[in-house]
């Protein structure tokens, strides 16, 4: 079940735990239920992984997460990010990259609902993807694990929730900063504080960029369903 969230819709931490039914306690969680796995991720200046967006927002790419850190053991971005903890069972890192090896025997691709921190207590959902690949790169003198996720687009997932439409790619973070900034946190129509959505002006599917802070605005949900695919 999706409680109605959409790709492009801002939530609180609060409201993103009731959604996934769960305390989100970390960064990858696989399979917190049996249909699917649940990132979320930062693009932020400063944040303590390399995410970035690629391909017009249809890719994801997720930098694995580090060991954990303990008081006397070494610092965790010196050190190779872990397939296995130290009492020897699978790290989130191992649990996704063993995902990957079975969708390239199988065809059958993990599903992954992705969350966006844009600031602290606000996150924007970014929809649902299927995690296609996986690889350890050298980065700091150490290796850390890449993740792929390709955006699903069409029939939505069963038991998952909303898929991106043609015209709600993953906008920038930086672009979603610069708006967010510029409408204050509030519906451009009705100054709304709640139920908000990040709304393209000009529908991608219609030429609309997701890159250029004039196309994208702020909306509530009364305005936004109004909305559906009109311009303006």
């Amino acid at each position: 079940m999706n409680n109605g969230i959409r790709p492009g819709d801002v939530v609180s931490y609060m409201a993103m735990c009731s959604t996934e039914g769960v305390n989100l306690q970390r960064g990858m969680n696989f399979r917190l239920k049996k249909e699917y796995s649940v990132i979320l991720m930062s693009l932020r200046p400063g944040a303590p992984y390399a995410d970035r967006v690629e391909e017009d927002g249809r890719v994801l790419i997720y930098e694995g997460h580090d060991a954990t850190k303990t008081r006397l053991g070494p610092d965790p971005k010196r050190i190779d990010q872990p397939a296995w903890t130290p009492k020897g069972s699978p790290t989130q890192n191992k649990r996704f990259a063993d995902a990957v090896e079975v969708y390239k025997t199988s065809g059958n691709a993990e599903t992954v609902k992705v969350y966006e921190k844009l600031r602290d207590g606000i996150w924007v959902y970014n929809g649902v993807f299927r995690l296609v690949d996986y690889w350890e790169e050298e980065f700091g003198g150490r290796k850390v694990y890449k993740f792929k996720l390709e955006v699903i687009e069409g029939r939505e997932p069963q038991n998952v929730g909303s898929i991106l439409d043609e015209e709600d790619r993953v906008i920038p973070s930086s672009v979603k900063l610069e708006v967010w900034t510029r409408d204050m946190g509030r519906c451009t129509k009705c100054g709304a504080t709640s139920a908000l959505h990040f709304d393209h002006i000009i529908p991608y599917s219609k030429g609309g960029s997701s890159k250029d802070p004039k196309n994208i605005q702020i909306l509530c949900g009364r305005h936004n369903l109004e909305k559906h695919d009109r311009i303006g």
